[in-house]
């Protein structure tokens, strides 16, 4: 696993967007690391969420790193409206690129666009599909739930996949590539996460659910990865 803080991504899906702002303010009191924004567009997976709408009134309540990650079958057509409101990492999804080709075509974009490169796999992807990208992009989020519903529960036997990623990353050289875990991410599992060599954990109701305030969902979530809530 790279080194240093472990960073956690709340999901903004299970926010309540009557009060956004507030919302994402309070999460970024509480100590988190970036804002994970899910882009949906009714084809890649069924639901549709969201645009540059959205993400711009995100950016201007944090100022917080924002990621993308585009569950959308042409995310190139996205690619430039979120860099021009600053997103910093862009994810896009193996099975919507199909081929190395056009993943190597999609990171050329995002790269001559200022965004970090970041590439999804949905829990039937195996990691030898994307491995000899590695060298080409700055993160791997591993979806750990199937992509574009929120409320399921992590998939533990996919938490294999952030272990392989990690080896071959290191095998890389690259200590400080990020893995990501998107996908039922809670405080029982949130361990397990960290210890399959994940760095940065989506969290969606674990954030923001009708139980507890943020501050008090993120220490929860710090405290089960014995790490220091802010």
């Amino acid at each position: 696993m790279s080194e240093g803080r472990i960073r956690i991504a709340p999901s903004i899906l299970t926010a309540d967007f009557g009060r956004l702002a507030e919302q994402v303010r309070a999460a970024e009191a509480a100590g988190v690391d970036l804002m994970h924004l899910d882009v949906m567009d009714g084809h890649f997976v069924p639901p549709l969420s969201f645009g540059t709408e959205v993400m711009a009134a995100v950016k201007a309540a944090t100022s917080l790193p924002v990621e993308m990650h585009l569950m959308v079958e042409r995310p190139e057509e996205h690619f430039d409206g979120f860099a021009e409101l600053g997103a910093g990492t862009q994810i896009f999804h193996f099975e919507a690129a199909r081929d190395l080709d056009r993943c190597r075509d999609l990171i050329a974009q995002l790269r001559a666009l200022g965004c970090a490169p970041a590439i999804a796999i949905s829990p039937e992807t195996p990691v030898s599909a994307i491995v000899e990208l590695l060298p080409e992009i700055e993160q791997v989020t591993v979806m750990t739930i199937r992509p574009g519903w929120g409320g399921q529960s992590l998939k533990e036997e996919l938490l294999a996949k952030v272990t392989a990623i990690r080896q071959a990353a290191d095998a890389l050289g690259r200590p400080d590539f990020t893995i990501e875990i998107d996908g039922g991410v809670k405080s029982h599992n949130i361990g397990q996460c960290v210890a399959a060599g994940a760095d940065v954990l989506v969290a969606g109701s674990a954030v923001f659910n009708e139980h507890q305030a943020p501050s008090e969902a993120v220490a929860e979530l710090r405290a089960a990865i014995g790490a220091p809530s802010a």
